[in-house]
């Protein structure tokens, strides 16, 4: 069994465990914490499906904090177990809740991480496919540009696995100067159309040479036109 059908069967199973909770309550058994520990389960189980999936759920600012709601529920259940007075029956349970919440909150924790290809737009995807290319013909690259009253010149280059982005920011006589880290193409994309004034079709024209799909970016050819050179972002980013 391979990692993928792994991560299916443990959804399946989980959401299993919901429904069985759904079924529960609606026969009137639980408590009013037991409807909040289905809501939470829910949840969970809807980020553990988009992890499996590799799609993006509601926002990645969610699980985490999910994440960290599951882990002090897990805190709390050790605790219980070695300072509390339960049965062996008691205990047994709360040992196997708190190693299938354990699991999730590792996942959870993961899929809330911003830097993925699966929380970014079919745009910043195709602009990251233009800057992998670059990348892979150029150390570094770096593009200067003033609009208006703003100036930004940014370096990109590749450290390791990652993308490092270096921007020095000017405007009305302040200068700032910063670096970030990227796993993702199109997280970096974002992050440079966001925070500064430049933009990957200035990188495309200012290295119009460098590949066909480049030029064709950098002369304004639309995204989805430029991504059929590649396949499918949608698909192959999944």
């Amino acid at each position: 069994m391979n990692m993928n059908r792994a991560y299916i069967s443990l959804g399946a199973f989980y959401s299993l465990l919901v429904l069985l909770g759904v079924v529960a309550l609606l026969m009137g058994g639980g408590s009013l914490l037991s409807l909040v520990q289905l809501g939470i389960g829910g949840m969970a189980v809807v980020g553990l499906w988009g992890y499996t999936l590799k799609k993006g759920f509601l926002n990645p600012r969610v699980w985490r904090p999910l994440a960290f709601v599951l882990g002090a529920a897990v805190v709390g259940q050790l605790l219980l177990v070695f300072f509390a007075s339960l049965s062996n029956t008691e205990i047994t349970w709360m040992l196997i809740s708190a190693v299938f919440s354990a699991l999730l909150v590792a996942i959870l924790y993961q899929y809330g991480d911003r830097d993925q290809e699966l929380w970014a737009s079919w745009d910043d995807i195709v602009a990251g496919r233009v800057l992998g290319d670059l990348l892979a013909k150029h150390e570094t690259l770096t593009v200067e540009k003033q609009e208006g009253e703003r100036h930004a010149t940014v370096t990109l280059s590749t450290v390791g696995e990652r993308y490092r982005a270096r921007v020095i920011r000017c405007r009305e006589g302040s200068r700032e100067e910063f670096e970030e880290r990227f796993a993702s193409l199109a997280t970096l994309a974002d992050f440079i159309e966001t925070y500064t004034c430049i933009t990957v079709k200035d990188f495309a024209k200012h290295y119009s040479g460098s590949s066909s799909r480049t030029a064709d970016y950098g002369a304004g050819v639309p995204p989805h036109a430029v991504a059929q050179r590649g396949g499918n972002p949608s698909s192959e980013a999944k």
